[in-house]
């Protein structure tokens, strides 16, 4: 197996080797590019991310300046996902999210790891694991979620929160590590924000 099919494969790989490095930098330029359109460019910016992304669905808008290893070469976005600024992919391998997920301001979804043991790490060795956000999602402003996390369908992290474990659908969950605060109910049917209750 060369060190490029170990991309997706979730075993320790050589990220410096030439292959890998060669597309990886025509990817980045694609994305520099994007970062350099201006905001009234919106159907320039919008074809680029259907030739960056693996997937992008209709109805996408994200924020310059993006940041993604792979200038989302392996990412995938359902229908209708808003990304505000700063979303950083560390797309080494791919990063699925469903329809109507929204990203506040610098949000950081990492698929790469590096081992424990320093003796592999000055070898630069590096593996994988992909992400799933379920549909529906509202990650807060400055989360991380971590190599291989799965995040059901509807739930809210909190700002700043560190999601290093699973996470289920339909719940809040915030904190370092991030853990499960309640479930989304009938309280959410009533109040929007703290005691502010929706009048729609």
């Amino acid at each position: 197996m060369t060190e490029y099919e170990k991309l997706h494969s979730g075993d320790l790989y050589l990220p410096g080797d030439e292959e890998i490095m060669k597309e990886q930098l025509a990817c980045l330029d694609k994305l520099y590019d994007f970062n350099m359109t201006r905001p009234t460019e919106f159907d320039k910016r919008e074809k680029m991310l259907s030739e960056m992304f693996a997937e992008i669905g209709e109805g996408c808008y994200i924020e310059p300046p993006l940041h993604a290893n792979w200038g989302g070469h392996h990412v995938h976005f359902g229908k209708n996902v808003y990304a505000n600024f700063g979303l950083t992919m560390v797309d080494d391998t791919h990063i699925y999210v469903g329809d109507n997920v929204m990203f506040g301001p610098n949000v950081v979804l990492a698929t790469a790891g590096h081992p424990i043991l320093p003796e592999f790490r000055v070898k630069q060795y590096q593996y994988n694991m992909p992400i799933h956000i379920g549909k529906n999602c509202w990650i807060g402003a400055g989360a991380l979620i971590m190599p291989g996390v799965t995040i059901g369908e509807n739930t809210v992290i909190g700002a700043g929160s560190v999601v290093t474990k699973d996470i289920p659908a339909n719940v809040v969950a915030v904190g370092n590590p991030c853990r499960v605060l309640r479930e989304i109910g009938e309280h959410d049917k009533e109040f929007y924000f703290k005691n502010r209750k929706i009048n729609l």
